[in-house]
């Protein structure tokens, strides 16, 4: 290797140290919590066991990409469709999700699901205690905001303490929802755009979709829901 790719090696390993100095630093400022939590909670960084979507601000590693956002959103698709497969007259698609997890959040999560309630209409969401399509949990995580699947044909979205202090929290609660709808990042949109996550700053508070996001939702829940009825065996 030449002297200068050493060079421009170190540098560039410097800078990652520095990142995850300045993230861990951050986490540990801003440690104050939207509404008071769980000490056990506060130290616990959930175990990714399966595929991760792009988190609410750009990550540092591009390991997280569209393949990993599209594997989400069809694990909570298909989960849905077990369960109404069982009742094939439905015409709406209904998402079971369950905040147990996230006492902290649970009005910040409410109003989300309420958002995209009142946005859309192919699809709904629908709180539970039971094991439900998607679960809501909370904790610490310099990654900061993000929805995975958990390993088992579920999703989950982390909401982390200290991101959530710094943005406005309907918003990044929205934003992970978006991801559960089959919405990917695009972080250098508007703040008109709920998907742009992060991308706008901190100022930016708007939890709504925009109507090319509305309108991406319907046509995914429609096609997606058939197509996933029909693999399990009904017409829909």
């Amino acid at each position: 290797m030449k002297w200068s790719q050493v060079t421009l090696e170190l540098r560039k390993r410097s800078r990652r140290t520095l990142a995850l100095t300045v993230g861990l630093g951050l986490a540990s400022t801003l440690l104050g919590t939207v509404t008071a939590a769980p000490a056990s909670a506060r130290t616990s960084v959930p175990a990714r066991s399966g595929a991760v979507a792009e988190a609410f601000v750009r990550p540092a590693v591009s390991a997280e990409r569209a393949a990993d956002s599209k594997a989400f959103f069809e694990a909570v698709v298909m989960s849905v469709a077990k369960k109404q497969a069982r009742q094939p007259g439905l015409r709406v698609a209904t998402v079971y999700y369950n905040a147990s997890q996230a006492p902290s959040f649970s009005s910040v999560i409410a109003t989300a699901v309420s958002i995209w309630n009142g946005s859309v209409s192919n699809v709904k969401f629908q709180a539970t205690s039971g094991s439900g399509d998607l679960a809501f949990r909370e904790g610490n995580d310099p990654s900061g905001s993000y929805a995975a699947t958990d390993g088992h044909g579920r999703g989950y979205i982390f909401l982390d303490y200290a991101q959530n202090r710094r943005y406005d929290p309907v918003r990044v609660a929205a934003h992970e929802t978006g991801h559960a709808l089959g919405l990917p990042d695009h972080y250098s949109g508007p703040c008109s755009e709920l998907m742009s996550g992060g991308g706008p700053g901190p100022s930016c508070t708007n939890a709504y979709p925009n109507a090319a996001e509305r309108s991406r939702v319907e046509r995914l829940w429609a096609n997606g829901m058939a197509k996933a009825l029909k693999s399990v065996g009904v017409a829909r």
